[in-house]
């Protein structure tokens, strides 16, 4: 046999993403339509959005709820150490927002409201007027996946051509917005996967609305964003080494924040330690690696106090 036809596939190994099982069907077999089609489970990552976690997420590196429990207080203070690799500013933030003796529960205990919050958003938009439950219609981002396996997407109500044409574009708005105008998540945008030109506008208002308006777990002035409470689980860890007598590395002083963060009303850049002073309806955030080609795309300026990228 001879083969000239030569092909590399610029593919993802789902396998080396994440764990996939087939899904099942009502009598509990797994979910085989035909032959070559068999139907997967797996989890999506809901795009520039972020919810409040439901408990410890660094468990895997030995960080326990009792841990972060007891050791807040303690980082409280530490964050006023010179020898903490929090600069004042964004020690200050912190401070105020840990100044309380049960920061993680209540964070933990957010992130169950906004559980609940989106089941019933979910069971709301997914029944049909006539009766049953609709559909879903996804769409993914330039980015695919995460480093979890989780499917990056935006996830909506699927209409018939008919209904949509009836629709508003907020009537038919993905969850990802309905959950941060119900306060229930966070906005988190995340370059490159930005919403579109009219998209954007919108998911900026709707963020802004919920704290505003102190809807959902914004009804607690110290309420942490999802991505601020796994940043403080990141200095909870270095408090415990330094608890330990052991020596921060310079990998260790910088790895617990390594986003930048652009103001999207302004289109000015800041360096990881100054996202809080964004208003947190303007924030994207940027990789370090990818800065330059941000920069570059978006025509971004860097701000007074950003550092170099």
């Amino acid at each position: 046999m001879t083969l000239k036809v030569l092909w590399q596939p610029a593919g993802i190994d789902l396998d080396s993403l994440g764990e996939k099982r087939f899904a099942r069907t009502a009598d509990g077999s797994d979910d085989i339509s035909d032959g070559d089609t068999p139907s997967i489970r797996m989890s999506i990552r809901m795009l520039s959005i972020d919810a409040p976690e439901t408990g410890v997420t660094k468990s895997t590196e030995g960080l326990t709820r009792d841990n972060m429990i007891q050791l807040l207080p303690q980082l409280r203070d530490w964050l006023e150490d010179l020898a903490s690799p929090v600069e004042p500013g964004l020690a200050a933030y912190l401070r105020e927002k840990l100044d309380r003796l049960d920061a993680a529960e209540a964070h933990w205990e957010q992130g169950a409201r906004a559980k609940d919050g989106f089941k019933e958003l979910a069971k709301r938009r997914l029944a049909k007027p006539s009766g049953g439950r609709r559909a879903l219609f996804l769409r993914a981002a330039d980015e695919r996946f995460d480093q979890y396996g989780r499917l990056l997407a935006y996830v909506a109500p699927s209409y018939e051509r008919a209904e949509l044409a009836a629709l508003s574009r907020r009537e038919r708005a993905t969850f990802n917005l309905d959950l941060v105008e119900a306060g229930w998540a966070a906005s988190f945008v995340i370059y490159p996967s930005i919403p579109g030109e009219l998209d954007l506008p919108l998911l900026q208002q709707a963020a802004r609305t919920a704290i505003d308006e102190k809807r959902g777990v914004w009804t607690d002035a110290k309420a942490l964003a999802g991505y601020e409470y796994r940043m403080i689980e990141g200095l909870v860890l270095l408090f415990k080494k330094v608890q330990a007598g052991q020596a921060l590395t310079n990998a260790d002083r910088t790895g617990w924040i390594s986003r930048y963060c652009v103001d999207m009303s302004t289109a000015t850049i800041f360096s990881p330690q100054d996202y809080f002073r964004v208003d947190p309806w303007n924030r994207i955030f940027i990789w370090r690696d990818q800065v330059r080609d941000a920069v570059r795309d978006l025509n971004l300026s860097l701000a007074p106090m950003a550092a170099e990228a």
